[in-house]
């Protein structure tokens, strides 16, 4: 393994990185790219630091499991008392009987997987870093402004500024999928802004009276077979900066969550979402003692 520094880049002093990532960039392929190229090699700006690469062990035993939250399984007040508990302990949960079919869940997923597997010259067309385009492909948000090493994945994200988005910003080979999707997180946002109100002891709107979920943004994250995978990562440990997260993870899992100083695998659980409470929720106000979830 080759010797590398915080910065995740060679110790030579010859390595240009800032030429490196400008290169890659500018060929607007992604890492999906890469593996279409046949490169046995990854950059080297997406080497990350050996300590980083350690993997980390789902700690306890297998009663220590993320809580499961059933919004049909039973008394509101049982349910409600749930998501405090797990909000404050874990600051995540998974929710099923949430009312999405299985068949649009399923149908984003493959949405997404269409769009990353298009040919280069289709995709470039949406390739931008630009944060006033409502629909962006990209690889890693700050790959030109960060000094830590890359993640190993491609993301399209849907921006909704104003809650709403015309469709036909969509690229066609997932605007139906999209489209449905997002239709249902519109309800599921406000299913989960009226119990997380309930459950704070505050009335049922109260959330989304003060606009904590008015402002969505959608991001589809691919992950392509890499062919160094001993020497990188598809996402570092992180908290999100946000209000709340609704998370679709498909079958192949690896999401894990720190609990107790302890990493917790969370399990593809079907038919389910994952619900992490987002560092701005925690900052909202004093009294509320729920916990941003850390993964």
């Amino acid at each position: 393994m080759e010797v590398i520094s915080e910065e995740g880049s060679c110790s030579c002093s010859c390595y240009d990185r800032a030429k490196e990532v400008k290169d890659f960039d500018e060929t607007k392929a992604g890492v999906k790219g890469l593996v279409d190229s046949g490169a046995v090699k990854i950059p080297k700006f997406f080497i990350h630091p050996v300590e980083n690469l350690q993997n980390p062990v789902a700690g306890g035993t297998s009663t220590v499991q993320v809580p499961v939250i059933d919004l049909e399984g039973g008394p509101r007040k049982e349910i409600l008392d749930g998501i405090l508990a797990a909000s404050e302990t874990w600051g995540f949960f998974q929710v099923v009987n949430h009312g999405v079919p299985l068949c649009i869940m399923d149908g984003m997923i493959e949405g997404v997987r269409r769009f990353h597997e298009q040919p280069k010259h289709v995709k470039m067309e949406w390739y931008s870093r630009d944060y006033n385009q409502p629909v962006r492909y990209f690889c890693n948000g700050d790959l030109l402004v960060t000094k830590g090493a890359a993640n190993w994945r491609d993301s399209i994200a849907f921006d909704f500024h104003d809650g709403q988005l015309d469709p036909h910003f969509f690229p066609p080979v997932c605007r139906e999928a999209v489209s449905e999707y997002i239709k249902h997180m519109i309800k599921l946002r406000q299913t989960l802004s009226q119990l997380l109100s309930e459950a704070l002891g505050l009335r049922t709107d109260y959330l989304a009276s003060i606009g904590c979920m008015e402002t969505e943004s959608l991001v589809c994250h691919y992950y392509p077979a890499c062919p160094e995978p001993d020497l990188t990562l598809g996402a570092t440990k992180h908290s999100d900066p946000s209000f709340l997260t609704i998370l679709l993870q498909d079958s192949i899992g690896g999401l894990q969550v720190l609990h107790q100083s302890n990493w917790v695998d969370v399990p593809c659980l079907p038919g389910a979402f994952v619900i992490n409470i987002g560092d701005f929720i925690q900052g909202k106000r004093s009294g509320w003692k729920l916990k941003p979830a850390s993964f």
